[in-house]
């Protein structure tokens, strides 16, 4: 299905007879010209970075290009720049090297209820066996933290406030440069985890007032295991791993030259994709499958997070009448999410739309389409037709009841 790929992109081999994918928050196919820039790397490029003789010289401009790169996508410099393994190790070494290079005596970090698990489970980790004070901030029906709730929890203790830039499930995007000023008022840092805002929609770590910034590679067409971390010049952290004073002295272990290649290369890609009007492609697409939906199911499709302030590729959904699970499994043509999780064949509603307000039926009943780089108008058609004909009872696949 390639019919209105952005000009000049080829049809993704990876997607070819499959069903149509809708899954683009969770993981995106690696680019071909992500892979074809990491390969070298794999075979004749081998050497250590840090050896002085030829075999170290390619690798070693290789990784700082890849640093520059990562950089110029964030607003940054290559040298705040730590390549990390994943987000919630790039979330880790953010919020626990925060916490512990504080000489804080009673260090307090405030977070908020719809955040990652990487942070919400890091600071538990640092409340359990640090002696850390945690404040969960709620969000309103939209997903979003009123600042002044966040005014209200900084106490002259709080060395770090952790807020994401946009929802994984609903694509909301928080008021973060707001926050971050509110943070940095009371002497705190500030950490914004934008794995899924990174690539999306432009972002600028200095114009957002972010001190620590996570950036992670297999939301942006990079394969899973590359990420970074921006730590604002002047920042101090405790490493996150401790030996050959690699990335700053803050992660050390012989450079991953690929990987960093291959997320220095979705950066750049995705910088020129942003330039070239990538993300109103993709909102165009995702509005038309809202609206069709809408028109076609009059009363039953609501709209779970903010309408405007999202990432312009997210749709999540409640359809009256039909579990999230059951609207997909009778839709075999497509792959999607939903926010519910199941455990032992009883389905629990997400926690972030529960934070949220939503009532048990509707969090059950929501359903998470992701659009991304490779997602065309055939697929839109595809994908509205099955979800149409799934939500009337019209269509063939298999529909289970939990």
């Amino acid at each position: 299905m390639t019919s209105g790929l952005t000009p000049g992109l080829p049809p993704h081999p990876g997607l070819a007879g499959g069903p149509v994918y809708l899954d683009y928050n969770a993981t995106t196919p690696v680019d071909p010209r992500v892979a074809e820039a990491m390969a070298p790397h794999l075979t004749g490029l081998f050497g250590n970075p840090s050896s002085g003789h030829p075999y170290g010289a390619g690798p070693r401009a290789a990784l700082a290009d890849a640093r520059a790169q990562v950089a110029a996508m964030i607003g940054a410099r290559p040298h705040d720049i730590v390549f990390t393994a994943s987000g919630s190790e790039a979330d880790l070494l953010a919020l626990r090297g925060a916490v512990l290079a504080s000489g804080q005596p009673h260090p307090h970090v405030i977070t908020q209820a719809t955040e990652h698990p990487a942070v919400l489970e890091t600071c538990r980790a640092l409340e359990r066996l640090h002696r850390v004070r945690m404040t969960v901030l709620p969000v309103d029906g939209e997903g979003l933290v009123d600042p002044a709730a966040l005014a209200a929890a900084l106490t002259g203790e709080t060395v770090l406030v952790s807020v994401m830039a946009a929802n994984n499930e609903t694509g909301a995007l928080q008021p973060i440069a707001g926050l971050a000023d509110l943070a940095h008022r009371n002497g705190a840092l500030f950490h914004c985890d934008a794995a899924q805002a990174t690539g999306k929609i432009p972002v600028d770590a200095r114009d957002m007032g972010a001190d620590l910034l996570t950036v992670v590679g297999h939301k942006m067409y990079a394969p899973r295991g590359a990420a970074a971390l921006y730590v604002r010049d002047g920042v101090d952290l405790e490493p996150v791993v401790y030996g050959g004073g690699q990335e700053l002295g803050l992660r050390a272990g012989t450079e991953n030259v690929a990987l960093a290649v291959a997320l220095g290369t979705a950066a750049r890609l995705a910088a020129d994709e942003l330039a070239d009007g990538g993300a109103a492609r993709i909102a165009a697409l995702r509005d038309d499958l809202h609206q069709r939906l809408a028109t076609a199911l009059p009363g039953r499709v609501h709209l779970n997070g903010p309408e405007g302030r999202r990432l312009p590729n997210t749709l999540n959904i409640s359809v009256d009448g039909i579990s999230g699970h059951d609207l997909l499994d009778a839709a075999p043509q497509i792959a999607a999410a939903t926010g519910s999780a199941c455990h032992s064949g009883t389905h629990t509603p997400s926690p972030v739309l529960t934070a949220m307000g939503l009532d048990t039926d509707r969090a059950l009943g929501a359903l998470r389409l992701s659009l991304g780089r490779w997602s065309t108008r055939t697929d839109i058609d595809v994908a509205a037709t099955a979800l149409i004909e799934a939500a009337t009872g019209n269509g063939s696949g298999d529909r289970r009841v939990f």
